[in-house]
């Protein structure tokens, strides 16, 4: 007589037992929940659970279990590009490969045995394999699967725009022609837009209107932590200000928030009015500013040719970075050119960003080079070495959405008031621009929103450990030699 076949939590704590760890409450509840809605015979599925709490990883050990239980099945993992698919099928053939009731499912001498395909030792000849990957992006026009997980096809990148989150839509349609009759289809997932895959039909139009769901947010109603062990309250608060609040809503309590909801408010910038301060302490230049020591720095133009009031403006955004996480945006200078000068409009503008890049000591200059700034950074460079500015030019060429590059460099900052702004940068146009600016209405100016989201995001370029070479009016003077022992920088 043999043993009835484990349950899907006996299974998990089987593995979590070989590898030396427990299971948590949330991750039970999951479980309990996946098998439930089996045994009652709900075939359409949604699963919502916060960022950190493992659903892929129970979803992995849950398509095992679906093997353990019934060799035969065909389980396809679809996912917004091919490498996350792959990811997860991965996941489980070494479920299958160690779990110690998952041995009979190892074949002999395997023929398909991939990362992102495998077939265990099952009954009959069936064609397609027990667990394939997909993306999005790829052709599954003739595939078969009796179970279709489709684990995180929302991502930022696909559902920033409307005709991006209509192809979305039109790929997910597809599935339905795959899966066998009485098959069953599994999304897990978090909401990235105001238009989500996974809002009720109370947040908006429900593209998974009569799916059965288990919403799991980090919080609940009395902000109580659904993994206490591993989200503290303190580490809640440090996720929350690392983020920013449309991020945290989205991510982790699960709420597709619009965009609209942002407010980028001048008044959380911290006002300050102190200039840069150099220093030399036996041979190494130190920076500083409000009595911080900058560690990184940097500016980023984000270049047009056009009359600014008629079209898009030319903008460099120059910040520094404490070690405390504190960013100080020094400068937004809009670059203009005058049309009767005897030099072209590029060496105008680039012979202008050089000088500010020397004054204020630069390490860097990001160039926008979508569309119309392709040719300027080597006339930026050419520019920089005539104004004897120590100072790399490095071309940045931008594939994320304006609104979610801007949402994602200010919002965190702002909440967590770490953003500060130099007076000067209440002269100009930039706090007005950031009062109105909203998201997806055309017309809406945000040029200097998008060269300091520039800054912002750009990896940090630490400030040299030793002087710059001469080349001109670097930290060292023109030169070469220490003009002072303590200077300002306006």
């Amino acid at each position: 007589m043999t043993d009835p076949p484990a349950d899907l939590l006996e299974f998990v704590w089987v593995w979590n037992s070989q590898a030396g760890q427990g299971t948590p409450p949330v991750h039970r509840r999951v479980l309990r929940w996946l098998e439930g809605r089996r045994a009652a015979g709900d075939h359409r599925l949604l699963l919502m659970a916060f960022r950190g709490c493992g659903k892929s990883t129970l979803v992995g050990l849950y398509c095992a279990w679906l093997l353990y239980r019934r060799p035969e099945t065909r389980i396809l993992v679809l996912a917004a590009d091919h490498p996350l698919a792959t990811k997860m099928v991965a996941t489980v053939r070494r479920i299958v490969e160690r779990h110690p009731l998952c041995r009979p499912l190892v074949p002999a001498s395997p023929e398909a045995w991939a990362v992102d395909r495998f077939t265990v030792e099952r009954p009959g000849a069936l064609r397609d394999p027990s667990m394939l990957a997909a993306g999005l992006g790829g052709n599954i026009t003739g595939l078969r699967a009796d179970v279709i997980v489709c684990d995180d096809v929302e991502v930022a990148g696909n559902c920033d725009t409307a005709g991006k989150r209509a192809e979305l839509r039109e790929r997910l349609a597809e599935t339905e022609f795959i899966l066998t009759p009485g098959g069953t289809i599994l999304y897990v997932g978090t909401p990235h837009c105001a238009e989500s895959l996974y809002r009720t039909a109370q947040e908006g139009e429900s593209w998974l209107a009569g799916y059965r769901r288990l919403r799991i947010p980090l919080l609940d109603g009395a902000g109580r932590s659904a993994w206490p062990e591993r989200f503290s309250e303190a580490m809640v608060a440090q996720l929350r200000e690392r983020v920013g609040p449309i991020h945290f809503s989205r991510q982790m309590l699960l709420r597709p928030v619009a965009a609209e909801a942002a407010r980028l408010d001048p008044a959380l910038l911290i006002r300050y009015a102190e200039e840069i301060d150099y220093r030399e302490a036996q041979g190494r230049p130190v920076l500083s500013l409000l009595g911080r020591r900058m560690v990184s720095g940097g500016g980023f133009w984000d270049p047009a040719f056009g009359r600014p009031e008629r079209g898009d403006s030319s903008v460099l955004a120059a910040t520094y970075a404490d070690a405390e996480g504190n960013h100080y945006l020094h400068r937004i200078a809009y670059i203009v050119q005058e049309p009767d000068a005897p030099d072209d409009p590029a060496t105008q503008q680039c012979r202008a960003v050089a000088r500010l890049a020397r004054e204020l000591l630069l390490p860097v200059v990001r160039v926008e080079t979508n569309g119309l700034g392709r040719f300027l950074p080597a006339v930026l460079r050419r520019e920089m070495a005539r104004a004897g500015a120590a100072c790399a030019v490095v071309e940045q060429h931008s594939h994320r959405a304006k609104q979610e590059r801007i949402l994602s460099a200010l919002d965190p900052l702002l909440a967590a008031r770490k953003l500060h702004a130099h007076e000067q940068v209440f002269r100009t146009p930039f706090p007005v621009e950031m009062a109105e600016w909203k998201p997806d209405v055309a017309g809406t100016r945000d040029d200097a929103l998008d060269a300091l989201s520039g800054c912002l995001l750009a990896e940090p370029v630490r400030l040299p450990g030793a002087p710059p070479a001469a080349r001109g009016a670097g930290w060292r003077g023109i030169d070469g030699t220490v003009p002072a022992l303590t200077q300002s920088y306006m």
